[in-house]
């Protein structure tokens, strides 16, 4: 009787290592696109700072790009050439996302990780590269395939493609409003996500200007329809996990927001600091003109 036990403990114990996927932390992936030449792949891997050959390399294409892109971003921004990179390295659970951008010239690291957050990445150190410079929209699906070949368990594809709806609205709007306020709003509408589900979209249009209020940003009609169609997406996702994902992900926009207004101030110190001199210096050249 014992012996069955024991077998049976066993056989569960097998099971249960079959079904969850395993993958060591650190362990990384670069994915390239395919549109690359050699000239233009050593100059990403120099990026990247590490050699090629020494992780494993995937592929992604302009095909693939565009199955999340189209509807979203104009034709010129997704182009016909897949170019984007990026090197993705699991870390251990609760160290927190990490994204570095080079020559990426639309997306910013803050909306590459709001974006990530609402997919359903957390823990990962992040390099998205281009050998020129590119908008970098097409870069999550590189993302995405590389989180799921490591893990080898699939996203939520819900998730992935509103992940990607998020990053490209927030870009649009980022071009108007900057992207720190851009990334600010999205994330403040992540937060009440379990509230926004039970309101008509005239309370969810208040609520966004409520919102946008707060970073003293004003928004167009069409920007809160923008919104309000990206809420109504983010909607279809657990709000309490994503809710916790975001005030993780939160913690760093803050962290950025308060160096950029300390940044600011010290600037506004400096021109009051050296307007006298710049006085001083016209006086005397009156003064010897």
């Amino acid at each position: 009787m014992k012996k069955k036990w024991i077998s049976l403990i066993l056989a569960l114990s097998l099971l249960l290592s079959l079904a969850v996927p395993a993958f060591a932390a650190n362990e990384s992936r670069v994915v390239l696109g395919a549109d690359l030449t050699e000239d233009q792949i050593a100059t990403v891997y120099k990026i990247f700072g590490i050699e090629r050959g020494s992780v494993e390399e995937l592929l992604v294409t302009n095909a693939e790009e565009r199955r999340y892109l189209e509807g979203l971003v104009e034709e010129k921004v997704i182009g016909k050439y897949a170019i984007s990179c990026v090197y993705v390295q699991l870390l251990e659970e609760g160290s927190g996302l990490s994204v570095e951008t080079y020559n990426i010239n639309w997306c910013t690291s803050e909306m590459y990780k709001n974006a990530l957050v609402t997919a359903g990445i957390t823990d990962a150190k992040i390099i998205v590269a281009a050998p020129f410079e590119v908008s970098g929209t097409a870069a999550l699906t590189g993302i995405y395939k590389a989180y799921e070949q490591i893990t080898g368990s699939t996203l939520d594809e819900i998730a992935k493609t509103v992940g990607t709806q998020e990053l490209t609205i927030t870009g649009k709007l980022a071009e108007q409003i900057g992207s720190l306020d851009a990334t600010k709003i999205v994330s403040g509408l992540k937060e009440v996500l379990s509230e926004t589900a039970k309101m008509s979209d005239e309370e969810l249009r208040r609520e966004i200007v409520r919102i946008a209020d707060e970073y003293h940003v004003t928004l167009s009609d069409s920007q809160i329809r923008q919104l309000i169609d990206l809420c109504r997406s983010m909607e279809n996702l657990n709000p309490s996990e994503l809710r916790e994902r975001v005030e993780q992900a939160q913690e760093t926009i803050q962290r950025i927001g308060e160096a950029k207004d300390k940044a600011v101030g010290f600037y506004e110190k400096l021109k009051g600091f050296l307007a006298p001199l710049s006085d001083f210096f016209e006086g005397l050249k009156e003064l010897f003109g």
